[in-house]
């Protein structure tokens, strides 16, 4: 299996198909082609939390603002995956989730591509494709392939917890509006409502619990706080957060 992330939209990854196709009889899978463009933090996040319920593959990742420069390609292997990428940090948050011990990120050497903006298809597709072939365990038999200590690292930060307050971030919005915060879920333990950045919002198990369009503070699929609304956006509703917004939370406990 090859999974493929982009920020291209389409028809852009149809391209990248075509270039699989020529090479692997693999089967792909599309993660997503619809990331937020240029948005390497974000992408980070939900690869971090969709591609461990994945079996073994090669994951073909392209969100690459700096495409046409001198930054490197890079394959990371991670556990029984590895994934093909920009060195710009957003595969290693994602491999550390993979991997059983430290991931092991090699660097590709690239011949001079078709073109200087669409690396995506003349650079990471047959680096994915020839790493399918060889597969996870042999990628020291590529002769492009060379392990590397220098590289781009991404990490997320983590939130300041005391008491009944926490100063934490936005990490992501998804497309139904929900703001997913950095603050883990256990902060919601004994609160029965939570003031966001002055704004106040009752904390419950899930989106129907209150009525549409009302907001509420709840604990996502990820694990941490999620500032929402039922039928709603929670980003609008919490004061137009967006992805990276730094955000005060103060509990009031269970009466």
């Amino acid at each position: 299996m090859i999974t493929l992330t982009s920020d291209f939209g389409t028809p852009y990854p149809a391209a990248m198909k075509g270039v699989l196709l020529q090479h692997t009889d693999a089967r792909l899978v599309d993660i997503g082609h619809d990331f937020p463009r240029q948005d390497v933090r974000t992408t980070a996040f939900w690869l971090r939390e969709v591609l461990p319920y994945f079996p073994p593959a090669v994951h073909l990742v392209v969100v690459d603002p700096g495409v046409g420069t001198d930054r490197a390609a890079l394959v990371v292997r991670a556990g029984d995956h590895a994934l093909v990428g920009p060195d710009n940090g957003v595969l290693l948050p994602v491999a550390r989730e993979l991997a059983d011990d430290d991931p092991e990120v090699f660097r590709v050497t690239v011949e001079d591509p078709n073109s200087a903006t669409f690396h995506g298809r003349d650079v990471f597709a047959p680096a994915a494709a020839r790493v399918h072939e060889a597969g996870v365990d042999a990628l020291e038999t590529l002769e492009d392939v060379v392990p590397t200590d220098e590289f781009e690292d991404l990490g997320f930060p983590d939130p300041t917890v005391q008491g009944g307050s926490a100063t934490g971030e936005i990490l992501a919005v998804d497309g139904f509006g929900n703001a997913i915060t950095n603050v883990p879920g256990e902060f919601l333990n004994e609160a029965d409502e939570v003031e966001i950045n002055g704004i106040l919002g009752p904390v419950e198990p899930s989106y129907a619990h209150v009525d549409p369009g009302e907001r509420l503070v709840t604990v996502g699929s990820h694990g941490n706080v999620e500032l929402a609304v039922n039928q709603g956006r929670g980003d609008e509703a919490f004061d137009g957060v967006a992805a990276g917004d730094e955000v005060r939370l103060d509990s009031r406990p269970k009466r």
